[in-house]
Protein backbone atom coordinates (compact mmCIF):
# COMPACT_ATOMS: atom_id res chain seq x y z
CA UNK A 1 0.00 0.00 0.00
CA UNK A 2 3.04 2.72 0.60
CA UNK A 3 4.24 1.33 -2.12
CA UNK A 4 1.43 2.24 -3.86
CA UNK A 5 1.19 5.69 -2.78
CA UNK A 6 5.10 6.10 -3.50
CA UNK A 7 4.16 5.19 -7.19
CA UNK A 8 0.95 6.44 -7.81
CA UNK A 9 -1.17 7.81 -5.20
CA UNK A 10 -4.77 6.98 -6.54
CA UNK A 11 -3.18 3.15 -6.43
CA UNK A 12 -2.39 3.81 -2.79
CA UNK A 13 -5.88 5.20 -2.25
CA UNK A 14 -7.48 2.30 -4.16
CA UNK A 15 -5.75 -0.23 -2.17
CA UNK A 16 -7.34 1.46 0.85
CA UNK A 17 -10.64 1.88 -0.62
CA UNK A 18 -10.21 -2.35 -1.17
CA UNK A 19 -9.08 -2.57 2.52
CA UNK A 20 -11.98 -1.28 3.96
CA UNK A 21 -14.67 -3.01 1.85
CA UNK A 22 -13.00 -6.49 2.33
CA UNK A 23 -12.96 -5.47 6.06
CA UNK A 24 -17.14 -4.38 6.16
CA UNK A 25 -17.62 -7.56 3.74
CA UNK A 26 -15.78 -10.17 4.99
CA UNK A 27 -13.98 -11.32 2.48
CA UNK A 28 -10.91 -13.74 2.86
CA UNK A 29 -8.74 -13.17 -0.20
CA UNK A 30 -6.27 -10.31 -1.40
CA UNK A 31 -6.73 -7.91 -4.45
CA UNK A 32 -4.97 -10.33 -6.33
CA UNK A 33 -7.27 -13.03 -5.83
CA UNK A 34 -10.17 -10.73 -6.20
CA UNK A 35 -9.34 -9.51 -9.72
CA UNK A 36 -8.93 -13.38 -10.68
CA UNK A 37 -12.45 -14.21 -9.42
CA UNK A 38 -14.24 -10.87 -11.27
CA UNK A 39 -12.45 -12.07 -14.59
CA UNK A 40 -13.34 -15.68 -14.25
CA UNK A 41 -16.87 -14.09 -13.25
CA UNK A 42 -16.54 -12.08 -16.54
CA UNK A 43 -15.31 -14.91 -18.68
CA UNK A 44 -18.58 -17.64 -17.60
CA UNK A 45 -21.10 -14.57 -18.05
CA UNK A 46 -19.80 -14.63 -21.60
CA UNK A 47 -19.60 -18.20 -22.35
CA UNK A 48 -23.22 -18.29 -21.45
CA UNK A 49 -24.12 -15.29 -23.73
CA UNK A 50 -22.45 -17.01 -26.45
CA UNK A 51 -24.26 -20.16 -25.68
CA UNK A 52 -27.29 -18.85 -25.62
CA UNK A 53 -26.99 -17.18 -29.05
CA UNK A 54 -25.96 -20.73 -30.40
CA UNK A 55 -29.39 -21.71 -29.03
CA UNK A 56 -31.34 -19.12 -31.07
CA UNK A 57 -29.83 -20.02 -34.28
CA UNK A 58 -30.57 -23.47 -33.95
CA UNK A 59 -27.30 -25.38 -32.12
CA UNK A 60 -27.95 -26.01 -28.52
CA UNK A 61 -26.72 -27.88 -26.27
CA UNK A 62 -24.74 -29.92 -28.23
CA UNK A 63 -27.60 -32.05 -29.35
CA UNK A 64 -27.72 -31.56 -33.04
CA UNK A 65 -29.17 -29.02 -34.72
CA UNK A 66 -33.28 -28.67 -34.19
CA UNK A 67 -35.39 -28.84 -36.85
CA UNK A 68 -36.31 -26.23 -39.11
CA UNK A 69 -39.91 -27.27 -40.38
CA UNK A 70 -38.52 -27.52 -44.29
CA UNK A 71 -37.97 -31.23 -44.70
CA UNK A 72 -36.05 -30.76 -47.74
CA UNK A 73 -33.40 -28.64 -45.88
CA UNK A 74 -32.73 -30.60 -42.63
CA UNK A 75 -32.52 -33.72 -45.25
CA UNK A 76 -29.84 -31.56 -47.07
CA UNK A 77 -28.19 -30.27 -43.74
CA UNK A 78 -28.26 -33.73 -41.86
CA UNK A 79 -26.62 -35.29 -45.28
CA UNK A 80 -23.99 -32.52 -45.08
CA UNK A 81 -23.36 -32.96 -41.62
CA UNK A 82 -22.82 -36.17 -41.83
CA UNK A 83 -20.25 -35.93 -44.69
CA UNK A 84 -18.61 -33.39 -42.82
CA UNK A 85 -17.87 -35.68 -39.92
CA UNK A 86 -16.89 -38.55 -42.21
CA UNK A 87 -14.09 -36.19 -43.63
CA UNK A 88 -13.28 -35.62 -39.95
CA UNK A 89 -12.99 -39.34 -39.52
CA UNK A 90 -10.88 -39.49 -42.71
CA UNK A 91 -8.26 -36.81 -41.44
CA UNK A 92 -8.05 -38.15 -37.93
CA UNK A 93 -7.01 -41.77 -39.56
CA UNK A 94 -4.74 -39.71 -42.41
CA UNK A 95 -3.03 -37.77 -39.10
CA UNK A 96 -2.66 -41.24 -37.08
CA UNK A 97 -1.16 -42.98 -40.32
CA UNK A 98 1.85 -40.04 -40.73
CA UNK A 99 2.39 -40.16 -37.01
CA UNK A 100 3.00 -43.82 -37.29
CA UNK A 101 4.97 -43.42 -40.49
CA UNK A 102 7.13 -40.39 -38.62
CA UNK A 103 8.00 -42.78 -35.81
CA UNK A 104 8.75 -45.97 -38.34
CA UNK A 105 11.16 -43.43 -39.34
CA UNK A 106 12.67 -42.52 -36.38
CA UNK A 107 13.39 -46.30 -35.12
CA UNK A 108 14.79 -46.45 -39.02
CA UNK A 109 17.37 -43.88 -38.43
CA UNK A 110 18.04 -44.91 -34.58
CA UNK A 111 18.75 -48.49 -35.82
CA UNK A 112 20.83 -47.51 -38.66
CA UNK A 113 22.90 -45.12 -36.53
CA UNK A 114 23.42 -48.07 -33.73
CA UNK A 115 24.13 -50.40 -36.44
CA UNK A 116 26.77 -47.77 -37.92
CA UNK A 117 28.46 -47.22 -34.23
CA UNK A 118 28.56 -51.32 -33.40
CA UNK A 119 30.29 -51.45 -36.67
CA UNK A 120 32.89 -49.12 -35.85
CA UNK A 121 33.36 -50.06 -32.52
CA UNK A 122 33.72 -53.58 -33.62
CA UNK A 123 36.92 -52.70 -36.63
CA UNK A 124 38.81 -50.44 -33.62
CA UNK A 125 38.85 -53.96 -31.75
CA UNK A 126 39.09 -54.92 -28.44
CA UNK A 127 42.18 -53.34 -27.24
CA UNK A 128 41.59 -50.03 -28.72
CA UNK A 129 40.29 -47.23 -26.31
CA UNK A 130 37.32 -45.34 -26.82
CA UNK A 131 36.80 -43.59 -29.99
CA UNK A 132 37.73 -40.11 -31.17
CA UNK A 133 35.41 -37.79 -32.04
CA UNK A 134 35.75 -36.38 -35.28
CA UNK A 135 36.42 -32.80 -35.18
Amino acid sequence: MILGFIVFWPIGLAIIGFKVWQKRSGYGGDVFSFAEERAQAARDACRGWGGQRREARGFGGGWGPRPTGNTAFDEWRNGELARLEEERRKLEQAEREFAEHIEQLRRARDREQFDRFMRERQSRGPDAGPAQPAP
